[in-house]
């Protein structure tokens, strides 16, 4: 359905946002009485970066970090997992990382605590964006947060013009925070803008009823689906949290071509203990589109999704725990071999 140009020199250019966790290690209390945490590398693109990595893709990344040690926490990080930092740019005013705290006050209630004023990663411009860079990357994947306020607003869409000049899909990530959008109308106005032109959309329920705001829709996956496939969009995914999610492609279950390439999907999550209620979706998509990419069917690529989203909320971190593929395929086959398979036709 989508053609990933895997000759390119890059995999996935993800852009957008990256900021510094902060987990604790005191469990089971509420975040005013934790006294002890880990620091992680954070960010959904971040995050989503990492997990490519560690997978095999040759990843690059789009974005601005401080100045100062967090930055290069976050450059030397990269380096490691082999991922190209040649775009990653220093701020010039003193902005700084933006700073996650969790709370994981049971398994099943857990909260984000963000401070997001002057943050490094909304500081990317126009002038960071080189096409040439853009047009290496068989794909693009750009943030929803990258969306929330100038100049990052105008620099994600000046990468996203040139990616659909070079011929490079898109995925939009809607990653929906609070913290910097000044309104909802505005929410729906850029996000809807990026998706209508994005070869895969991947959200919330949540998050597509805000792009969906200022739109005449039911609030139904199927109706979802059925506007942005008739947009740009060949595949999208509609997450449901613990129920699962939903993935709806352009040919709806058409088998007469290419028998399981695409179809309607139901996906139910792996049965794990869960330690946290965040970073499943950034798993998801890691292990989502890195299979996509690497031609594997859709439902098996949807599979590895849930797979990865359910060993990272088994976890303690996100982008320290993103699993290789030996872990991954060797994860689905004990589950597999215990409670049959999550994937089911809509």
């Amino acid at each position: 359905m989508i053609r990933f140009d895997l000759n390119r020199p890059l995999h996935i250019i993800p852009v957008g946002r990256v900021a510094i966790d902060f987990n604790p290690t005191d469990y089971n209390r509420p975040l005013n009485e934790s006294a002890n945490f880990n620091k992680y590398l954070g960010g959904s693109p971040a995050n989503i970066a990492v997990g490519m990595a560690r997978l095999g893709s040759r990843v690059g990344f789009l974005g601005r970090v401080s100045d100062d040690q967090f930055g290069t926490f976050v450059t030397d990080y990269f380096k490691n997992e082999g991922i190209d930092v040649s775009h990653i740019f220093r701020c010039e005013h003193g902005e700084t990382l933006g700073l996650t705290f969790t709370e994981m006050l049971s398994p099943t209630q857990s909260s984000i605590l963000m401070y997001r004023e002057g943050a490094a990663d909304l500081q990317l411009c126009t002038d960071d964006v080189n096409e040439a860079y853009i047009a290496s990357s068989a794909c693009l994947l750009i943030s929803g947060t990258a969306l929330c306020t100038s100049p990052t607003r105008e620099a994600s869409l000046k990468a996203l013009t040139f990616a659909l000049r070079n011929h490079v899909p898109v995925v939009f990530d809607a990653d929906y925070r609070a913290y910097t959008w000044k309104n909802k109308d505005e929410i729906a106005i850029y996000t809807s803008l990026v998706a209508e032109k994005a070869d895969i959309i991947m959200g919330s329920r949540e998050e597509f009823d805000l792009m969906e705001r200022l739109l005449s829709l039911d609030g139904t996956d199927e109706a979802s689906a059925a506007y942005w496939l008739n947009k740009s969009a060949s595949i999208c995914v509609i997450k449901h949290g613990k129920s699962g999610s939903r993935a709806y492609s352009r040919d709806g279950g058409n088998w007469n071509v290419k028998p399981r390439d695409g179809g309607n999907w139901n996906v139910k999550p792996f049965p794990v203990s869960a330690l946290k209620g965040f970073g499943g979706g950034d798993g998801y998509a890691s292990s989502f589109l890195h299979a996509l990419m690497a031609g594997i069917p859709l439902p098996d690529a949807l599979e590895r999704g849930s797979a990865s989203a359910a060993m990272l909320v088994a976890s303690h971190a996100c982008s320290k725990d993103m699993p290789t593929e030996d872990k991954l395929l060797a994860f689905i086959k004990e589950e597999k071999e215990k409670y049959g398979s999550v994937i089911t036709p809509l």
